[in-house]
C-alpha cells in the first residue's frame, strides 16, 4: 500500500486522489449521496447511491442527471483503480456507508449518518473492516446514551393514549423522511388512528413502494382531527395551530438535553433518534478495528480525543485538534 487516503473537509468531504466527493452540500463534478436528507444532498450532475436514495432524491429534488444506483454489497469499478462498494448505515431505508478500496492507499470506509440499533423501517447497519474508518458523530459526548428503545416507545405510546383520552391531540414532530416512518410503525400499539402532515405522507407512500409496510394512516384533515394522532415534521407550526387542545412530543436524541422541551417548545419529548449514541460510536469503531479514524460532525473533537485516549490514531476534520501528550515522570 502506498500512501494513505487524502481527505478535505468543506461542506462535505472531497477525496482528490480519485476525483469524488462524498455528501458535497454544494454542486459538485460528482458526490456519494448516501441518503437523501436535505443536509447530504446538492445539485450535482453525477451520483452513485442506493435505489432507494435514489427514489428519495428525486421525489425531493427533482432535475435531469446521472444516476449510478448500486444494491447494497455490489462493488463498482472506479477510476484510479478504485472500488465502491455500499453496506446499509441504519439510519434510514436506503441510507448507506461508502467502503472505497485501493490497491495504492487501502481501505476507507464512510459512514455517512449511521445507527447499530436495530430500525423499525431501515435495513441494519453493516460493520465492514477499514483501514480509514471516517464517522459522523452526532452525539459523541458520554451523556448522550439512549434508553432501550422499547422502553422510549412504550412512553410514547402512552402519552398518545393518555393525550386522546383527556380530548386532546398528540402531535408527533418528527422529520418527514426517515423518522416519521419510523414513529408510525412504533406507535401501531396505540391502536389509534393517524394522519400525516403532506409532505410525511409523500414519503411514506415512496417508502411503501419499496416494500415497508405501516398501519393505517390518512392525510391530515383539521375538520375530522379529534381522536387520532398527527405526525408531522418539526416546522409543521401551520398545521399545528390548526389542532385544538394539541399536545406536541418531539421525537430526537436532543431530549437527552435538560431543558429539551423549552428548547424544542413542545408539551414532552422522546430520545428516539435514527443516529448512534455514544456506546455505540464506541462499538461501530471497535468493530470496524481501523488504524486511523477522522470524525465529523456534532461532538467530533471530543469524541476524536475520547478515541486517542483510548489509544486509536484519530482526528476531527474541520477542527483544530489539540493533541495529548503524556510526560515522563
Amino acid at each position: 500500500m502506498g500512501a494513505p487516503w487524502e481527505v478535505s473537509y468543506r461542506k462535505g468531504l472531497h477525496l482528490p486522489q480519485i476525483g469524488w466527493w462524498l455528501d458535497a452540500q454544494m454542486r459538485t463534478p460528482r458526490s456519494f449521496v448516501t441518503h437523501a436528507h436535505a443536509d447530504h444532498i446538492a445539485r450535482h450532475p453525477e451520483i452513485i447511491c442506493t435505489p432507494g436514495t435514489a427514489r428519495f432524491l428525486l421525489a425531493r429534488m427533482p432535475g435531469r442527471r446521472s444516476i449510478t444506483e448500486l444494491k447494497f454489497g455490489q462493488p463498482h469499478a472506479l477510476e484510479f483503480g478504485a472500488t465502491a462498494t455500499l453496506y446499509p448505515a441504519g439510519h434510514i431505508l436506503g441510507s448507506a456507508q461508502v467502503l472505497l478500496e485501493s490497491a495504492e492507499h487501502g481501505s476507507l470506509l464512510y459512514t455517512g449518518d449511521f445507527k447499530l440499533r436495530p430500525s423499525l423501517a431501515a435495513e441494519a447497519c453493516a460493520t465492514p473492516r477499514a483501514d480509514t474508518l471516517i464517522m459522523e458523530t452526532t452525539f459523541g459526548l458520554p451523556r448522550y446514551a439512549f434508553p432501550p428503545d422499547a422502553e422510549v416507545i412504550a412512553q410514547l405510546v402512552a402519552f398518545c393514549q393518555a393525550a386522546v383520552a383527556d380530548g386532546a391531540t398528540p402531535a408527533l414532530m418528527c422529520y418527514s423522511l426517515g423518522k416519521s416512518q419510523e414513529v408510525l410503525r412504533a406507535i401501531a400499539a396505540t391502536n389509534l388512528p393517524v394522519m400525516l402532515h403532506a409532505e410525511t405522507l409523500r414519503l411514506t407512500r415512496i417508502y411503501e413502494q419499496l416494500g415497508v409496510t405501516f398501519p393505517p394512516y390518512r392525510a391530515f384533515d383539521a375538520r375530522e382531527v379529534a381522536g387520532h394522532v398527527v405526525i408531522c415534521p418539526p416546522h409543521g407550526s401551520g398545521l399545528l395551530s390548526r389542532i385544538p387542545a394539541v399536545r406536541t412530543a418531539a421525537i430526537t436524541g436532543w431530549a437527552l438535553d435538560p431543558g429539551a422541551i423549552y428548547r424544542l417548545r413542545c408539551t414532552a419529548a422522546f430520545p428516539l433518534s435514527d443516529h448512534a449514541d455514544f456506546p455505540d460510536l464506541l462499538r461501530f469503531v471497535e468493530r470496524v478495528q481501523p488504524k486511523r479514524v477522522l470524525t465529523v460532525h456534532g461532538f467530533a473533537r471530543e469524541f476524536a480525543a475520547t478515541l486517542r485516549a483510548r489509544g486509536i490514531d484519530a482526528l476531527a476534520l474541520g477542527h483544530s485538534n489539540q493533541l495529548e501528550f503524556s510526560l515522563p515522570g
